[in-house]
């Protein structure tokens, strides 16, 4: 899936999502003076510059910056179970968000005006909160665009805030890889057992990590507790797997360990603000309308 919204004149933001099996390949025409702004949400994907042949890897919550001062075409390979975010900003509209000047930044100097320059860089636990509600919301179509533009502008503080690193010095923790990788151990196993996931004591037990690091580690790294963002995970699945129509609503409580439904629908109402009956009979609905207009075409 590939979503194009422009927020307003100078800023678009692009949104990639690929759930299949396969790579998805998506291209995009980028003007003159753009800066661009890529997320890696989830996965991995590859950039081919079709101007020099250069390819850049995207990985799983690293960012990617390119100034593209040339008018050119970018091409992207989605890997299977993927996402990313892309903001294009014209070098314009960058400046006027910014009262200071920014000179400073090194795609604007004289010697890269003929040449494509590029920054590789990591994504904040702030800044994948909000990458993710950029993918997840519930509000009124009418709110969309105000939705985005508030996010998009809160994403890219965000991105320069984290620059300064003002809490490096407040967050030993983060700075130990190797507790890093456990926390990370945690989010898979707690994926994996969503129906019946373990105890927080069993889990830091399994990861190597006494429960105090567990928790506040991973409220580091993903911005909710383990089980607030266990439910947003299992929340997230149950819709996706309404939207296939291929379960009921019992049969979708069940798989993500609700051993009634009852108890399915008040967590699917607090995330959604419906209850899953109503969303799936919208989705039937949504599907036959689709049906008749494709029979009528």
């Amino acid at each position: 899936m590939q979503e194009e919204i422009q927020i307003e004149q100078g800023l678009t933001l692009i949104r990639f999502q690929n759930e299949s099996s396969e790579s998805f390949f998506a291209q995009h025409e980028i003007g003159a003076g753009l800066i661009q702004f890529h997320f890696g949400l989830k996965g991995n994907a590859f950039f081919l510059s079709s101007q020099d042949h250069c390819t850049l890897e995207l990985k799983e919550e690293k960012s990617l910056i390119l100034c593209n001062l040339q008018q050119s075409l970018l091409q992207l390979e989605l890997s299977p179970n993927s996402w990313v975010i892309s903001v294009i900003v014209s070098i314009e509209k960058f400046h006027s968000l910014f009262s200071v000047k920014t000179d400073y930044i090194t795609i604007f100097s004289p010697d890269n005006k003929k040449k494509k320059d590029y920054t590789e860089g990591n994504i904040s636990p702030s800044m994948a909160i909000v990458l993710r509600q950029l993918f997840h919301y519930s509000l009124h179509p009418s709110l969309k665009n105000l939705y985005y533009k508030g996010k998009v502008y809160e994403l890219l503080s965000l991105y320069f805030n984290k620059m300064e690193d003002p809490n490096a010095g407040q967050c030993p923790f983060l700075i130990d890889e190797d507790n890093v990788l456990k926390i990370r151990k945690a989010r898979e196993i707690i994926i994996a057992n969503m129906a019946e996931p373990p105890g927080l004591q069993q889990l830091a037990d399994e990861i190597g990590l006494n429960m105090k690091k567990l928790k506040i580690g991973f409220k580091q790294i993903y911005g909710d507790t383990v089980y607030g963002f266990l439910f947003d995970y299992k929340m997230d699945f149950a819709r996706k797997l309404l939207d296939s129509g291929s379960y009921n609503v019992n049969e979708v409580g069940l798989k993500i360990g609700y051993s009634t439904g009852s108890h399915f629908i008040v967590g699917f109402r607090k995330k959604f603000s419906t209850t899953p009956k109503k969303y799936l009979m919208s989705v039937t609905t949504n599907f036959k309308t689709s049906s008749i207009l494709l029979q009528h075409k």
